[in-house]
């Protein structure tokens, strides 16, 4: 094999500990191509052997999170090894779009998606989605307690009451869309209110096993850890039921994972169709079946039955492409949350 330039880059980057993941091949061979996965690593796999076994084109995965392979991303421009962008949340897309690093995607990939599962520009797609929902104490609350809105939890009634995972990409996400939303001063103030009245967690499932144990009524997350736990043994979530803020509230928004292909790639025939598979019926479908629990955006597309209908959930209408990942970071930091 002849040495590239790509191989040498991605050599150095390893050096000096910029990839998160173990020692793989710098680049995909011609009929493969490299995957930065801030996705569940599981649910990647299902789409990576479903595309491989249906086109024989080989996908090889380095996974990590979401700003970390953004910026990564960013560093590493048109050298980076990887040929396609994978993340739980859109504002790390957002990032690597506004640096002009995304290759157009193909029509007709873009046209298996709705235009609020999409960004604006084309250059990027949603491949899932999540619900924002308020995990709840049921043994401890009732439905005519609950929150009637995100912006309750403000409340000085709710201090100590609450938590939430305030340095995850996927709790920055809601703090983005509350942002585009209700503006910087409502959200300065929320996130001031988040600061006093919040227990902060390391992650949605620590958050959610402090439900369930009694020591918070209730948290912020996102939908499908609560049916991840119950689908297993629901050791954390016993006692938890979740509520829906819905009416086009802030709390109901509904965070798209995100797929781009990077301008880079040397391997852009391979890379656009991995977009496309997974927009598609095969990787849409993986999603129903699976156990997941992240809703389909596809077109026509069926999520699992378990789930409560896209439709239903009444969520806000965001532009995916305005979520601003450094405006929140920078807020939450003089907040002292980050």
């Amino acid at each position: 094999m002849t040495f590239s330039v790509s191989h040498l880059t991605s050599a150095l980057a390893l050096a000096a500990g910029l990839l998160v993941a173990p020692l793989v091949a710098a680049a995909a061979d011609s009929e493969g191509i490299i995957v930065y996965n801030a996705q569940h690593e599981t649910l990647t796999q299902a789409w990576a052997d479903g595309f491989t076994k249906e086109t024989g084109i080989k996908v090889t995965i380095r996974s990590g999170s979401d700003m970390q392979f953004a910026n990564q991303i960013i560093e590493e421009g048109e050298a980076s090894p990887a040929d396609v962008f994978l993340t739980e949340n859109s504002p790390a897309m957002t990032l690597v779009d506004a640096n002009k690093l995304f290759a157009p995607l193909d029509a007709d990939t873009l046209a298996q998606v709705p235009e609020t599962f999409k960004a604006s520009d084309g250059n990027w797609i949603g491949v899932a989605a999540r619900s924002t929902v308020f995990a709840y104490d049921k043994t401890k609350l009732k439905e005519d307690q609950l929150p009637k809105s995100l912006l309750d939890l403000a409340d000085p009634s709710w201090k100590g009451r609450w938590g939430a995972a305030p340095a995850g990409a996927d709790f920055q996400a809601i703090v983005s869309a509350l942002l585009e939303l209700k503006g910087e001063d409502a959200t300065k103030s929320w996130v001031k209110a988040l600061k006093e009245n919040a227990v902060a967690y390391k992650n949605n499932n620590v958050a959610l096993k402090a439900v369930n144990a009694g020591e918070i009524e209730g948290a912020i997350i996102y939908h499908y850890y609560w049916f991840g736990d119950q689908a297993k043994t629901a050791e954390n979530s016993a006692n938890v039921a979740l509520h829906y803020f819905k009416n086009q509230d802030p709390g109901a928004f509904i965070s798209i994972s995100g797929g781009g292909v990077l301008a880079s790639s040397q391997h852009q025939k391979e890379a656009q169709a991995f977009l496309k598979w997974v927009t598609g019926k095969g990787g849409q479908a993986i999603l129903r079946d699976g156990d997941s629990y992240e809703y389909a955006v596809g077109i026509g597309a069926q999520s699992n039955p378990k789930l409560v209908p896209l439709p239903d959930l009444q969520a806000p209408k965001i532009d995916a492409s305005k979520l601003n990942s450094q405006t929140i970071t920078d807020m939450m930091t003089d907040a002292g949350l980050i």
